[in-house]
Formats: structure tokens, C-alpha cells, sequence
């Protein structure tokens, strides 16, 4: 599953704006309705890797982005399940102000869940009397102004914060990334922005790179002549759990992991270079994945 981020945004800060310059989709900001789409992350060592394998199609990771129109609790309540934001502002004063509003945001979660608990605990559980007990003082802490984030003690399971989530600030000004400007760019053949930029590289690519850092994340690519494609995981995560990105069918039958670093392929020429020389080595399931790692899972369904 690809990782979730939201957008959230004052009125007129420029949120839909950077959701089509990323995503290409051509959202209306004035439609006042959730907008949905996909960003490709830019990964310098694909084409490379793609061309030892002649590949013919060349597929970079992604991330799915999530557009709500405007703040408020119940809006971005929807964003829950993300797992980083993206915070557009014209000036650091709205930094705090978006702050404000998903402090908010989060103590209205809280007191939703509690009058629920409230309601399911008369049933007399020890279980949930507990979570009543865990939430009334959560609610004190955050009706005196702390987040979620800076709370002591370990946070019920039952809640999907929005104050602990990663948040990646885009700066839509002239100090910042001019998002019109890259909106419109983003409606042109990638030749023809590159020209425009006269080679430079978007502004969206640091974007893109800020939240691989904000979320701790590795790339991995699966290389061969039908397609070469980068994926990401959290750093920390294994050779089973890149099976189960790339498909669950893989991950069931998972058996062992070629695993062979983007450079040595790219220096060989050829993975039977690579074998010829040594650098190519099986790893099992529990094997933790390196960034820049060319994976071919061998597995059996």
C-alpha cells in the first residue's frame, strides 16, 4: 500500500495548488470537495538502473496525496490515517495558526472518544472504565494547551492524532516555492518544463525528498526488461516486508532475496558481471533493507 500524505492549508494559501503541481490532476480549489491523486517521487538512481536492463517501462515510487477543502475538525478528520502532512503557508504566522487548528482537531477527537467510552463503558468492563480514566486526562492536557506529541504517558491505541504526524512546511511565496508557477508547469510535457527551468531540477522534487526524510524512508527498486520500478519503505523494514509492497502474493511465498546495490549494477553493466564478481548475495526474510538495494524476490505461490 502506497504511503498517505495530507494537505492542509489556510483559504487561498495555495493547498490545491501544490496537490495538481504534484499530482497533475487538474483539481478546482473552488470545488470545495476532497481531491485524491498520486505523486511520483523523483529518484536520480532509477534511469540508470532502468538502462542495464534496457527497460522499457520505468516506474518511480509514489505517494498517495490526500487535498481537503479547508481546516476545521471535521475535515481534518479525514486526514487520520495519513502518515505525514504537508503544512502550505504563506508566512510563519500561519504556521502557528495550522497548528491551532489541528491542536483543536485533535481535542475534539478525544472528546468524541471519550463520550463513547463513556457510553460503552456503563457496561460495567475494567477494559474500557480504563480508557475513560486514559482520556479524561489526555483531555486535561490538551484543554491546557499541549499536544498530543508532548503527552507523558503512552496515548490509547483507539486514537489517530493529527498533532503527531510528521509535517513537511511548504512556503508558498517568494521566498518559498512559487506553487502558481509550478502548477502550471506541472500541466506541461516534462521536456518542456525541464526547458523552462533550463535543467534546473522542480522545486517539488525538495519537496518530495523533505517528506522521504520526514517519514524515514529507503528506496528499493525491482530491475528487468519489462519494467524497472523504485518503491519505498520505512527504514528499519525487511526483504519480507518489500515482498508485501510489491505484491501480497510475494510476500505469502517468500523465499529468499537477491539482493545486489544499485552502484555495483550500474559499474558492472550486467548482473552477470555482478554475480561474476561477487557482488550479488541471497538474504532471507528477515534481511533489513538498504537504501539504493536491487531486490529480485525469489518466492512460490
Amino acid at each position: 500500500m502506497a504511503l498517505e500524505v495530507g494537505i492542509v492549508g489556510l483559504p487561498g494559501a495555495g493547498a490545491t495548488q501544490l496537490f495538481n503541481a504534484l499530482t497533475r490532476a487538474g483539481a478546482q480549489a473552488h470545488d470545495l470537495k476532497e481531491h485524491v491523486g498520486m505523486a511520483p517521487i523523483a529518484e536520480e538512481r532509477l534511469e540508470p538502473v532502468a538502462a542495464v536492463e534496457h527497460a522499457r517501462k520505468i516506474t518511480p515510487a509514489s505517494i498517495r496525496i490526500v487535498d481537503v477543502p479547508g481546516t476545521g475538525p471535521q475535515l481534518l478528520g479525514n486526514l487520520r490515517q495519513v502518515d505525514a502532512l504537508l503544512m502550505v503557508v504563506r508566512d510563519a504566522g500561519e504556521v502557528e495558526e495550522l497548528r491551532l487548528e489541528l491542536l483543536v482537531a485533535d481535542r475534539d477527537h478525544v472528546e468524541r472518544r471519550l463520550e463513547r467510552a463513556r457510553q460503552q463503558a456503563k457496561s460495567g468492563d475494567p477494559k474500557l472504565r480504563k480508557e475513560v480514566a486514559d482520556l479524561e486526562r489526555l483531555l486535561v492536557h490538551v484543554e491546557a494547551g499541549g499536544t498530543l506529541a508532548e503527552y507523558d504517558e503512552e496515548l490509547p491505541p483507539e486514537l489517530d492524532p493529527l498533532t503527531t504526524k510528521p509535517v513537511v512546511v511548504v512556503e508558498n511565496s517568494a521566498n518559498g516555492i512559487d506553487l502558481a508557477l509550478e502548477e502550471e508547469l506541472s500541466e506541461l510535457e516534462q521536456a518542456e518544463a525541464a526547458a523552462f527551468r533550463e535543467g534546473g531540477r522542480s522545486a517539488l522534487d525538495e519537496v518530495a525528498g523533505r517528506l522521504k526524510d520526514a517519514l524515514d524512508l529507503v528506496t528499493f527498486f525491482t530491475a528487468g526488461e519489462k519494467e524497472t520500478r523504485a518503491w519505498t519503505l520505512r527504514s528499519g523494514q525487511t526483504a519480507l516486508d518489500a515482498a508485501g509492497t510489491i505484491h501480497s502474493d510475494i510476500a505469502r511465498g517468500f523465499i529468499r532475496c537477491e539482493v545486489i546495490r544499485w552502484q555495483d549494477l550500474v559499474e558492472c553493466g550486467s548482473r552477470a558481471e555482478v554475480a561474476k564478481r561477487g557482488l550479488q548475495r541471497l538474504e532471507g526474510k528477515d534481511y533489513v533493507v538498504e537504501d539504493g538495494d536491487v531486490l529480485n524476490i525469489r518466492f512460490n505461490i
